[in-house]
């Protein structure tokens, strides 16, 4: 990308593009506008696959939508209320919380060394949580009834309105933190009273998502209080693929064209080490529920059977963790920028597949079944719900792009000194 002066507030960004549209005319400044520059580049080809994939799923769930309504969802039938939408949703709520909790390394623990991806995680982290409620607000079906609802419902023993205040309230102390980054400021005490606040909140919020589902007794295969230790370390994980992605897609996927600090930690062990750490987590904390469920009698249990005959959890397992775990534990590998993108973009895959598989597997056991009803219930999403979720994944990669025209998501700050990497 072209190496320009990153401005620092809005108000010298618009500055430059009334500047920029006076002086090559409104139909150049546009052509720009859809191109992200004025020279080809990585952000400026996801941008514009983004703004066409946005536009037609987006135009597509609203025209249902507003036509045909919530019925064009597929869940009002036979006991599957909650779809992939909210899957997605899940996806994205964790995945922003995972980047919080990686982007605390160096900004709540001191560990300098990740301090390249920091910036990065903040940003991203906003822009997920940003599609993650725009997936959820269509899928509501009235979002806008939740601005008087939930003040003036105050619903306090429901964890679903406690969700909704901390993902709130993270949300905002990550703009604000963001903000400060971007003026450069990493060290002053409202950057780590902002740092140490935003890490508390999203362990809240991650916690309280997995209590929404974890209260429901009438869900055997949610309930317990394991559904929320499980979403907060699951959610470690997407964060780590997350960043890893991201980072190699701002340089065009070529580690030679990333700036020094950055490119010394992609080199080191350090990240791969933390990613195999998270991937071993997750593989036995998916392998014992599993296990504990196929194990068990109770009624209500059954969903495991199905949902480990189901090729896409024999996908999730074996080529989007349990590979990943090798490559990122092998020290011939993961080092090499190749394995780790592909394990990086496994990861998302499998994790993507577990919040689908977790949301729906736990539905598909009717709840007051009887000897009538011996099977299980089926469920294929839509093709608006389908829609939603790519609609949710343009607005995230778009402004992503976007952001790494705008910001540089790589600085670290001013004389920072590292210590030297951990080699494999």
């Amino acid at each position: 990308m072209i190496a320009i002066r990153e401005p620092k507030d809005f108000a010298e960004v618009f500055k430059y593009l009334g500047e920029l549209r006076r002086e090559v005319g409104t139909v150049e400044f546009l052509r720009i506008c859809f191109n992200l520059g004025k020279e080809p580049s990585a952000a400026g080809t996801w941008w514009k696959l983004c703004l066409v994939l946005g536009a037609v799923s987006g135009l597509f769930v609203f025209t249902m939508l507003f036509t045909v309504g919530h019925s064009s969802f597929n869940t009002s039938s036979d006991g599957i209320n909650w779809g992939i939408a909210i899957s997605t949703y899940v996806f994205f709520a964790l995945t922003s919380s995972g980047l919080t909790m990686i982007a605390a390394l160096p900004l709540v623990f001191g560990f300098k060394q990740f301090q390249p991806v920091a910036k990065r995680c903040i940003y991203l982290a906003i822009i997920t949580l940003v599609a993650g409620f725009s997936v959820l607000a269509l899928e509501l079906g009235h979002p806008f009834r939740m601005l008087w609802a939930m003040p003036l419902g105050m619903q306090i023993k429901s964890p679903m309105f406690w969700m909704g205040v901390f993902y709130s309230i993270d949300l905002v102390l990550l703009i604000w933190k963001f903000y400060l980054i971007w003026q450069e400021d990493w060290d002053s005490p409202l950057a780590h009273f902002l740092g140490a606040a935003s890490f508390v909140f999203v362990i809240l919020a991650s916690g309280m998502l997995g209590l929404v589902f974890g209260s429901m007794a009438m869900r055997p295969m949610w309930f317990g209080s394991f559904t929320s230790i499980y979403y907060m370390l699951t959610a470690a994980l997407s964060g780590a693929a997350a960043i890893v992605v991201t980072s190699y897609m701002a340089y065009d996927f070529n580690r030679n064209r990333m700036p020094e600090p950055l490119k010394a930690l992609a080199e080191s062990a350090d990240l791969p080490k933390v990613f195999a750490t998270l991937i071993g987590i997750t593989l036995v904390m998916i392998l014992t529920r599993f296990w504990t469920g196929l194990w068990s009698n109770l009624d209500g249990m059954e969903g495991f059977h199905a949902l480990v005959r189901d090729p896409l959890f024999h996908a999730e397992i074996w080529l989007g963790l349990a590979l990943p775990f090798w490559m990122m534990l092998s020290p011939g590998l993961q080092t090499q920028p190749g394995k780790q993108m592909i394990a990086a973009f496994l990861v998302l895959g499998a994790m993507f597949i577990n919040r689908y598989e977790f949301i729906i597997g736990g539905q598909i056991v009717p709840m007051f079944k009887g000897n009538w009803t011996a099977s299980l219930i089926a469920y294929t999403p839509s093709l608006t719900e389908w829609a939603l979720t790519v609609f949710g994944f343009a607005i995230a990669l778009g402004l992503y792009a976007l952001g790494e025209k705008v910001f540089r998501l790589s600085d670290v700050p001013e004389q920072a000194v590292y210590p030297a990497p951990a080699k494999a």
